[in-house]
């Protein structure tokens, strides 16, 4: 059974990633701008959704389906047969689209990162009241403006290295990592931190980048997330 899951999880990411780079495509776009209407090259789009078109990176259409079906897989392993397991398998791909615009352009557009925060804390209700669910509801809506609380705390002290996206970002994540309680939404976040450190000071290593070079952030954030879920998962089995 447990297999199985992990096959069609797996399944689903790859489906579901590989819709992301055209998405992420159009979505990549500098401040002030809504998103790409047009293709350079004079081809339609066609929606939002479907194969990537031409414009999208070719490692992107590798990367995104692969990235995203280890990441359901993962998921499915450490939760299991459980109710909020369909949450973060619809969640994943978002947040996979999210770290490629932002390595791309470094911002985190607001048309997926306040509407995600709604659909996590809708979604979690909807699992809170299903049998079998593993986590609290009243935990997760505390924790997004908690984690959203604190990072603005950190746009404030130092808004040149933390941008407002990753603000915004923080309430999705804060809600997520509080559905396994506060233990594990600290655990999430200092591991998005850690890993964000431990990246610009290898680029500081490598004199890829200076002390006040900006890196994205968001990635970071939400693998730090998705450990800190696999954590919590894992503790309640």
């Amino acid at each position: 059974m447990e297999a199985a899951l992990v096959v069609v999880a797996a399944l689903w990411g790859a489906a579901a990633g590989w819709l992301c780079p055209r998405a992420a495509y159009r979505l990549s776009v500098e401040p002030g701008e809504t998103w790409r209407a047009a293709c350079p090259a004079g081809h339609p789009y066609g929606g939002w959704v479907g194969g990537p078109c031409c414009p999208a990176r070719l490692p992107a259409r590798v990367t995104a389906p692969l990235v995203t079906a280890l990441v359901c897989a993962a998921l499915s392993v450490a939760v299991g047969v459980r109710p909020e397991l369909v949450v973060w398998l619809v969640l994943a791909p978002f947040a996979v689209l999210l770290a490629l615009v932002d390595v791309r352009v470094r911002r985190l557009p607001d048309h997926l990162t306040l509407p995600l925060a709604a659909g996590a804390l809708t979604l979690l209700g909807a699992a809170a009241v299903a049998p079998g669910a593993a986590g609290s509801w009243t935990t997760a809506l505390l924790g997004g403006p908690v984690l959203g609380a604190a990072y603005f705390v950190l746009f404030l002290i130092h808004p040149d290295g933390m941008g407002f996206g990753d603000v915004k970002l923080a309430l999705s994540l804060g809600v997520v990592l509080g559905w396994y309680g506060w233990a594990v939404l600290f655990a999430g976040a200092f591991a998005g931190f850690l890993l964000g450190s431990v990246y610009g000071l290898g680029l500081i290593a490598l004199r890829r980048a200076g002390r006040k070079s900006a890196i994205p952030f968001g990635p970071f954030m939400m693998v730090g997330a998705w450990l800190g879920v696999l954590l919590g998962a894992l503790a309640v089995r």
